[in-house]
């Protein structure tokens, strides 16, 4: 990648860390739901703005809506919501470190939902050496006591299935001939659609108090920073560098998340979740093939996109 394309995505690994950042700000004081709309709502706004903008515009067919309301639900509306639930009791690092699974659930149902992204030897075993830094994290807890935080760290890696189905299920976008930032568009609508009702019966926000204008920045930075600019930069990186390339967030992404809370938050990772994020990190570096291309100077085929 060119030095711009690293500036890039150095720059959308400190938008989608943020995320975590500004969530552990906003439950402080508003309700799941009441996050995760304000979340959606102004990005799928900006985003409808930036859609005119650019000339492009919504599809009007009800099979590409039926598939924006999958892909909306799957990608945005029930990870977001478990991820915001899950840091009620755990610290934005550690949510993150968990988020980073999500490229391992997609190697393992991808080998099983398509007939073009089987499991390679390097990916198996970047799967398991994955899900053995998954296992460091949360075992000992689960094994003591099945309290809140076992509960909101299951939640955050529930979040990760959920995206990994997502990543897979929206590959069809491409051969429905749906543009990129469209479907982005699409899915935010469609999640908000889905959420603003969740949120008006279970969170009444009309009973809520006035946040304060901390929270509020908080929902604001998600739906504008980490949402709706990060989108634009997704796919700006995507059509320059690829997918393989891409990919190379997941890494830095908990890193931002993790000096994010604790210059700004106070947050402590203990022992465990650094073992944790490096297993992770070594799977994931398994997956992606380039390190051990450098170190034996053998060609390992790059992941297929969406892996």
């Amino acid at each position: 990648m060119t030095p711009a394309e690293w500036a890039t995505l150095l720059c959308l690994s400190l938008l989608w860390g943020g995320s975590f950042f500004f969530n552990a700000i906003a439950v402080r004081e508003l309700p799941v739901f009441t996050v995760v709309v304000g979340r959606v709502v102004v990005a799928a706004v900006l985003m409808l703005v930036l859609l005119r903008a650019t000339g492009q515009k919504l599809p009007t067919g009800r099979r590409i809506w039926a598939a924006f309301f999958v892909i909306g639900l799957a990608n945005n509306a029930i990870p977001f919501s478990l991820i915001v639930g899950g840091q009620q009791h755990i610290a934005a690092g550690v949510a993150s470190i968990l988020n980073a699974a999500t490229p391992l659930f997609t190697v393992l149902f991808a080998h099983f939902l398509t007939a073009d992204e089987k499991m390679t030897g390097n990916r198996f075993i970047g799967v398991v050496i994955g899900f053995l830094g998954v296992a460091v994290m949360v075992g000992i807890d689960a094994v003591q006591d099945l309290g809140s935080h076992v509960t909101a760290q299951l939640m955050c890696l529930s979040a990760t299935v959920s995206y990994a189905l997502a990543s897979i299920y929206g590959r069809r976008f491409r051969t429905m001939g749906v543009a990129p930032l469209v479907t982005a568009t699409g899915q935010v609508v469609t999640a908000s659609i889905l959420l603003v009702p969740v949120m008006l019966v279970v969170d009444r926000p009309w009973e809520l108090p006035m946040p304060s204008i901390a929270a509020i920045g908080a929902v604001a930075g998600l739906a504008v920073l980490s949402t709706a600019l990060a989108y634009v930069l997704f796919f700006r990186l995507l059509a320059s560098a690829g997918a393989s390339n891409l990919a190379l967030v997941t890494f830095l992404v908990p890193v931002s998340a993790i000096l994010l809370g604790f210059l700004f938050l106070n947050e402590v990772l203990l022992p465990r979740h650094l073992a944790g994020m490096a297993l992770i990190g070594l799977g994931l570096a398994a997956i992606d093939g380039r390190l051990w291309r450098a170190l034996t100077g053998r060609r390992v085929p790059p992941p297929a996109d969406g892996a």
